[in-house]
């Protein structure tokens, strides 16, 4: 018999006669030194093979030595059936090997090497010993084919192969199993022998790595000791360390600890009181004290001998990110496992990429992994939504597999694990309402609020005590302002709440070190440790210069005086102002603690085209952000083209991106009514889908859009009387009057005056003359109104230049910017054509 495979060497033991050989080598010149390797492989395999495999050596040569053994073997079995005289060529050979499938024989063995000396196969056995093994079961079958047939030696080398495959396989298999099992994560973790491993080199394969399990820590199946690689004590552990851990697996009981670490001792007040020490969370505090409570109740009808179920459940943990559910999910472990009801407090993170597998099948397996991984303990999921990932219409069958192998874990091991899904509340509630099986096993929900201003600021002021900083006299105001306006405008959540304070804090201070360090001399102490104003301001612009249409927050009196600041629109500038003062006093009955209606967030602007709808919905953006009601002041305008799709189920998903890239903004839908086409037989199917989108999203979104439709006045009645739910949801109206003939010939005089121009005065007379006539037609509308202004203006500089090129270069600078009748009435010329 072979020495035990899996006996480990040192990897610098010395290894005689073959290091003798080796050392030789060693010693002769440089460009013999392959020749002499080469042969001692040919020749001395019959001494050299034995040695290396009885002292389980693992370099290649040992591997490329037993190689060339069996190599020799196989041509001395079939030395008596070689073709010794030459045959003629119309001849057949009888009884002899084909030299063709020889030489593939014996080739055969120094493949199978190679196939040996695959990681993690060879850390896991001894190479030249797996070779060995492999190729002294196949010998004998070798020998019968041979002797019997040579004929068809071609089944000798499959029977090498197929004798090889299964026996590295089966190896393979082996040593994947211990590794699992026994490796120290595993469940016989315990039951693996004590001491260090033998030593080995840094860089040997076998060698234990030394991170995050100290001397004794190993990353493959421990190996075996004793003479003949087995301990009868520990063989006869190991068999009842796996015959407890099956029994324990069909009993869903969790294993006996015994590890050598001391369990840490956790009361219920100590995991509450760190609970209480969080900031903020005022609702989640009192959920999750509740739960303590209920186990407690439980706890006592236990002992007072009424029968009752182990009191375990899974959660939900809903809210926006940087808000400590993270943290929570920690205390809620440190509470379960103060009650004797984990075997340990820590909480196993996971994500997406840890369930989904790489193929169908896969994710299964990989699921089942990690919630071994977590039996005992918590297992907290983030983003789990993103397990159900429905693009395009496209069902997720990796997301799903994962989904029904948890939801079937959670209820078999609901007695021995904790799981709880974490994410956004939209996303997570569309999430559970995708599997009915989910609502029931994760009944109990936990939202988390948006930390406030004041809550941020305790934040700061707890990491800048924490980091032994501190701010400077001027720093503080700064903070509060910067801490404020993000709450205002909305954009707590988008920047990361607690994470936000944290990132601010960190960019501060390195604008602080670059500032201290920067100025050249020796800094104070107490410079190295206090932020400034300017450095809270740099560390701000960075961070939201990363925030689509980020900009200073407009005043509301800026806002107002731009609305002014128009021609014409007077019902327009009336209605606009009343709104924003319904907006100012909304706001001011909330921070009063006063009930009030909510303020109108949809509007339609009906009206001609040319009449400033756009540039209005600008401004009513601007005043909506003044007041913190949106984050920015960036309108998104769009068309029927922007909202339907291609096919029937396209046109929500185009609309729902649309709706995303508006939200915190004006969303602007010119000619709305076109969503609507009455000419279509069957009715407006797109339309409508694009409708029914538009409203959802109008209503869900509310507090972070505003929408507004514009169209002509009895389009967007007709528009509006299509559904219900457009005129409830769209019911404050701003209608915008045609321009009058006056307005027009100041908004072009406005026009050339932005550009650098002027119209001398026959030209303002002509110009007068013409919307005029235009008003005194009814075309102004035809026409276009403020757009018809400015389309005269361009045209008449059109004329202009052409005119004053002739001049060449004796133009002068009001021969350059001056336009004239003439000009003017060619450019009307050209328009009316």
């Amino acid at each position: 018999m072979l020495p035990p495979v899996r006996v480990r060497t040192a990897g610098n033991e010395p290894v005689p006669v073959v290091d003798g050989v080796h050392a030789a080598i060693k010693r002769a010149p440089l460009l013999l030194r392959p020749v002499l390797t080469v042969l001692s492989v040919i020749l001395l395999p019959w001494l050299l093979a034995p040695i290396c495999v009885v002292r389980g050596a693992r370099t290649a040569m040992a591997s490329l030595y037993v190689a060339a053994f069996w190599a020799w073997l196989y041509l001395l079995i079939s030395a008596n059936r070689l073709q010794t005289r030459a045959v003629p060529a119309a001849a057949h050979p009888v009884n002899t090997v084909p030299p063709a499938w020889l030489l593939v024989m014996l080739a055969t063995p120094f493949l199978v090497a190679a196939l040996a000396s695959v990681r993690p196969l060879s850390r896991w056995f001894v190479p030249c010993r797996t070779l060995a093994w492999s190729l002294l079961w196949s010998s004998p079958v070798v020998f019968v084919i041979v002797q019997a047939s040579p004929e068809n030696t071609m089944f000798a080398v499959i029977a090498i192969w197929v004798i090889a495959a299964a026996l590295i396989g089966w190896r393979a298999a082996k040593g994947s199993q211990e590794a699992r099992m026994f490796g120290p994560d595993g469940p016989l973790a315990a039951h693996s022998p004590s001491g260090p491993a033998p030593a080995a080199p840094p860089d040997a394969p076998d060698a234990p790595a030394p991170a995050g399990g100290g001397p004794n820590r190993r990353t493959g199946p421990v190996p075996r000791s004793g003479p003949g690689g087995h301990s009868p004590a520990q063989y006869s552990t190991r068999a009842q360390g796996v015959a407890q851990v099956y029994a324990d697996h069909a009993t869903r009981e969790t294993q006996p600890a015994a590890a050598a670490a001391a369990k840490p001792q956790i009361t219920p007040e100590q995991a509450l009181a760190e609970l209480d020490a969080m900031v903020g969370l005022g609702p989640v505090k009192e959920q999750v004290r509740s739960i303590a409570v209920s186990i407690e109740a439980a706890r006592r009808r236990a002992v007072a001998g009424f029968g009752t179920d182990k009191p375990m459940r899974h959660f939900v943990f809903l809210g926006p990110p940087g808000t400590g559910k993270t943290t929570v999910a920690r205390v809620v472990g440190k509470i379960f496992y103060s009650f004797g009801l984990l075997d340990t407090p820590e909480v196993v993170e996971a994500q997406r990429s840890d369930l989904v597998g790489e193929y169908l099948g896969a994710t299964a397996i990989k699921t089942n992994e990690l919630i071994d991984s977590a039996l005992g303990r918590v297992l907290f999921i983030d983003e789990a939504y993103s397990l159900v990932n429905e693009g395009d219409g496209q069902s997720d069958r990796f997301g799903a597999e994962a989904v029904q192998t948890l939801l079937k874990r959670a209820e078999d091991d609901r007695e021995n694990l904790i799981i709880i899904l974490a994410g956004y509340e939209k996303q997570t509630e569309a999430f559970l309402a995708t599997n009915p099986g989910m609502a029931s096993r994760f009944a109990t929900r936990i939202r988390f609020p948006t930390y406030s201003t004041e809550e941020m600021l305790s934040l700061a002021e707890t990491q800048l005590r924490s980091r032994q900083e501190g701010l400077a006299p001027e720093a503080r105001p700064v903070l509060w302002r910067i801490l404020d306006e993000v709450g205002r405008r909305r954009i707590t959540d988008e920047l990361g709440n607690g994470r936000f304070v944290r990132t601010l804090l960190e960019k501060a201070g390195q604008a602080r070190d670059v500032r201290v360090m920067g100025g050249g001399g020796d800094p104070q102490a107490e410079d190295l440790i206090t932020i400034g104003a300017a450095d809270l301001d740099h560390a701000f612009s960075e961070l939201t210069s990363r925030l689509r249409g980020y900009e200073d927050a407009p005043t509301l009196e800026s806002a107002i005086a731009e609305l002014d600041e128009l021609v014409g629109l007077e019902p327009v500038k009336q209605q606009v102002r009343a709104i924003a003062a319904q907006l100012r006093v909304a706001k001011l009955r909330d921070r009063q603690g006063l009930t009030s209606q909510p303020p109108a967030r949809h509007f339609v602007f009906t009206g001609p085209p040319g009449t400033g709808k756009t540039t209005v919905a600008r401004i009513l953006g601007r005043i909506f952000a003044a007041l913190g009601l949106l984050v920015r002041p960036e309108v998104v305008e769009a068309h029927r083209g922007d909202l339907v799709g291609e096919h029937l189920g396209s046109t929500a998903i185009k609309t729902n991106r649309l709706v995303d890239s508006a939200l915190g903004g004006v969303l602007f839908v010119d000619e709305a009514y076109s969503l609507h086409n009455e000419g279509y037989s069957g009715g407006d199917a797109f339309g409508s889908e694009a409708v029914q989108t538009l409203l959802k999203r109008a209503e869900d979104d509310r507090d972070r859009l505003v929408i507004v439709l514009a169209g002509y006045p009895a389009d967007m009645d007709r528009f509006l009387r299509s559904n219900p739910g457009l005129a409830s949801r769209f019911s404050t109206r701003v209608a915008f009057p045609s321009y009058t003939a006056r307005d027009l010939s100041r908004i072009a005089v406005i026009y050339a005056e932005q550009a650098g121009d002027a119209f001398e005065p026959e030209a303002i007379r002509v110009l007068e003359q013409i919307f005029g006539q235009a008003e005194l037609a009814g075309r102004i509308d035809e026409l276009g109104n403020g757009r018809f202004a400015r389309s005269l203006f361009e045209r008449a500089c059109a004329c202009r230049d052409v005119r004053v090129v002739r001049l060449g270069e004796s133009a002068t600078a009001a021969d350059l910017t001056t336009l004239t009748a003439d000009d003017v009435r060619g450019a009307y010329a050209e328009l009316t054509v």
